[in-house]
């Protein structure tokens, strides 16, 4: 077993610098989208007197208009940043830019949501621009042999930042008591926590692909919704991506609904104390998952790995389908909790593998914005379908809704030609290597 991730890889520095973003934002990921942002805007910004399902909805609302600005400008933003050979100005800012929006909420007041809603629309805006930008250097420091393996490390990595900072944060005055000071104080710490973290990124990764030459005609501006057209009119060039990022998006739209309800659907059998043992106790299991990703997805085949994880959702959300709204045995949730961290760690890092492979090297940015627009398009779908038909149905018919995108999502991957894939993308690297 290896100890040391790091061990054999020429390029650990490059590694290390780059996995240490997904490392520094997952302050915003868990402190900010998945815990506390939610409870702020409702029990302090809006307070008791607000209607009933008012934050939820304004705060879904935010959460889809923010999801739909990646969904269109995503693709040509990459596809720019591929062009210009600026991959790392891009990240750079984003990361900078979402940090300080996050320490901005700190200085929001009550009664008045709309600047909330606001910062934490442009924050989670530059978060999932630098999501995609970060995951385009993936085939500049890793081989097809060694991708795996280095899309686990940083996978990893960012287990090991949610499995620090949400501790830290509870030392913090006000939070345990909901005050919003305590509020304030804990959106200091997750902006300041991914600024720092990030600094190895933003000083010792490197980007290797330089800017191309302009077509005739062409400009700075356009260039990306050119790079994008033409990435459409060869699509038959890259089928074999194309197929499994239409399948991505249908399972992710499983993935969305267990990172947005589970602990809404965790807090009918668990005090917030408890919730909070519950949340470390996931993170540490999809780190776990992750780390075994690493050790032998490159052994086995990226396709195969991505297969058992969905597997492993498979039966995690049909136990879940069984779960009574209250008093569930706690073998019954250990069980589902276990498979949704272990679900969640193995898919991330697969999945984000499997693209790297089917990927060229000089059209890095604009596919992996491609494989974020999947990834946030299945949140503007996921969601609401759950939502709605939890109100009509149920909780147990939701879940067998998630059933369904699992198992879709598992049979699509049987589509995907991995070898063939590989081979367009080795070709399509040639060529341009020789225009």
């Amino acid at each position: 077993m290896r100890l040391n991730p790091f061990a054999g890889l020429p390029n650990s520095r490059q590694v290390w610098a780059w996995g240490m973003y997904d490392l520094a934002n997952q302050s915003f990921t868990l402190l900010v989208v998945t815990l506390f942002l939610p409870i702020y805007l409702k029990q302090i910004v809006l307070g008791a007197a607000a209607p009933a399902g008012h934050a939820e909805a304004l705060l879904g609302w935010t959460t889809a208009a923010a999801s739909l600005v990646v969904v269109l400008s995503n693709p040509v933003l990459g596809a720019l940043a591929d062009f210009s050979g600026k991959k790392k100005l891009f990240l750079t800012w984003t990361g900078i830019g979402c940090a300080a929006f996050t320490v901005g909420l700190a200085f929001t007041e009550p009664g008045n949501p709309w600047p909330t809603l606001g910062l934490f629309a442009l924050g989670s805006i530059l978060f999932m621009f630098g999501e995609s930008f970060l995951a385009s250097f993936l085939p500049e420091i890793s081989t097809r042999e060694t991708v795996g393996r280095i899309s686990a490390i940083g996978w990893t990595m960012g287990y090991i930042g949610a499995l620090a900072c949400l501790p830290l944060s509870l030392l913090l005055p006000g939070l345990s008591e909901g005050t919003r000071a305590g509020f304030s104080n804990v959106f200091l710490f997750a902006g300041l926590w991914f600024f720092v973290n990030a600094l190895p990124t933003i000083f010792l990764l490197n980007e290797k692909k330089t800017r191309e030459t302009l077509p005739p005609g062409a400009t700075i501006v356009n260039i990306g919704f050119h790079r994008v057209a033409q990435t459409i009119r060869n699509a038959s060039q890259h089928r074999e991506l194309a197929v499994f990022l239409l399948f991505f998006c249908v399972y992710c739209c499983g993935m969305q609904i267990i990172i947005g309800f589970s602990g809404l659907l965790a807090s009918q059998y668990f005090t917030n104390t408890q919730l909070i043992v519950f949340v470390l106790a996931l993170a540490f299991i999809s780190a776990v998952g992750s780390a075994i990703s690493g050790l032998y997805q490159d052994r086995i085949g990226q396709r195969r790995t991505v297969q058992i994880s969905l597997a492993i959702w498979i039966a995690t959300t049909a136990a879940a389908v069984f779960l009574p709204t209250a008093n569930a045995a706690m073998w019954h949730l250990a069980l589902v909790g276990a498979g949704i961290g272990l679900g969640l760690g193995l898919t991330g890092a697969a999945s984000r593998a499997l693209v790297g492979v089917l990927t060229p090297a000089h059209k890095t940015a604009e596919f992996f914005s491609l494989w974020g627009l999947g990834y946030r398009l299945a949140g503007v779908i996921g969601p609401p379908i759950f939502g709605e038909v939890t109100h009509r149905y149920g909780q147990p018919a939701a879940m067998g809704v998630v059933v369904a995108f699992f198992i879709v999502g598992f049979a699509g991957t049987y589509l995907v030609n991995v070898e063939k894939g590989r081979r367009a993308a080795e070709e399509s690297e040639r060529a341009f290597a020789s225009a």
